[in-house]
């Protein structure tokens, strides 16, 4: 056995992150790394590889499903997602990312964020919004439900944008993400992100807050940051986002050894003795003459 495998094996399970270190962050100036996920393996990919938040993102309705944006996302489809996550990072805190409609009211909020909680064993939740939500965020911590919010470019109300367009460019528009960002905070979220805010925007912001902020397209002065895995694997290729960055390139990769896999079965190199399962030659003889006395009768 190699070094390499005698390490993996004894490897010593993970602790997870709790609230309050992630908190924490806030002031410890420890960057914290959130990832988001869409099923069990590449669960366990960030968990062996230390990532300190794995986040089921209703963007799997897009990578995992293949519908064009993440409005199709139900809780059906979200709860089986992060039941499987769950149990490949178990020693991961995994925030569940609550799907489009899903918290358009305090009761549908709260019935859905114990689905996450209670069902699919999810550390957190994090609906959608700032100002105009509040009374919902607050709704689910007051029921003891840790919560974190999501505001800049918010996919569930993409329309009402235009598309999926940068926000926070202007001091007016700015000045309203700070506002929802505030508002976030007084109702007694843990985390909030921003997405599609330029950079030093929401570095301000962050400035502003007592409590972490995380980015996606939103720079560096965010207290961390947060990519789609398959999009930074280079998993994924329908469109590639300006703030993702490719760390591999898996799917040309993959692509790869799949028509490597098609050559070797088209020209009948594969499967050769190493990947047959054998049989005893006396075995084999006698099969063999029991066939042929059937081909007589």
């Amino acid at each position: 056995m190699a070094a390499s495998d005698l390490q993996t094996k004894t490897k010593a399970p993970r602790k997870k992150r709790s609230i309050q270190e992630i908190r924490n962050s806030k002031t410890s100036g420890e960057k914290m790394v959130y990832v988001s996920v869409p099923d069990y393996t590449s669960a366990q990919w960030v968990e062996d590889a230390g990532v300190d938040v794995a986040v089921v993102g209703d963007s799997l309705a897009m990578i995992a499903h293949g519908h064009p944006n993440t409005i199709p996302a139900t809780m059906d489809m979200m709860e089986l997602h992060a039941m499987a996550i769950r149990r490949g990072a178990p020693n991961t805190f995994v925030l569940g990312c609550m799907p489009y409609q899903s918290y358009n009211s305090e009761q549908a909020a709260l019935k859905n964020a114990t689905r996450f909680m209670q069902n699919a064993g999810t550390d957190a939740v994090k609906p959608q919004g700032g100002k105009s939500q509040a009374h919902i965020l607050k709704a689910l911590i007051d029921a003891g439900i840790p919560t974190a919010s999501h505001i800049g470019l918010t996919p569930h109300t993409v329309a009402m944008f235009g598309g999926f367009k940068i926000q926070g460019k202007t001091a007016e528009t700015a000045f309203k993400i700070l506002e929802d960002a505030l508002a976030i905070q007084d109702a007694g979220c843990f985390m909030l992100e921003f997405e599609a805010v330029p950079g030093k925007i929401a570095a301000i912001i962050s400035d502003q807050l007592e409590i972490p902020t995380i980015g996606i397209g939103a720079g560096v002065g965010t207290d961390g940051q947060i990519l789609l895995c398959h999009d930074l694997l280079g998993l994924f290729s329908d469109f590639k986002p300006k703030f993702t960055k490719r760390y591999a390139n898996l799917r040309d990769a993959a692509v790869e050894g799949i028509e490597n896999y098609i050559k070797e079965v088209k020209s009948g190199h594969f499967p050769d003795d190493q990947y047959t399962y054998g049989v005893n030659d006396s075995e084999l003889e006698k099969f063999s003459t029991m066939v042929e006395k059937r081909k007589q009768l």
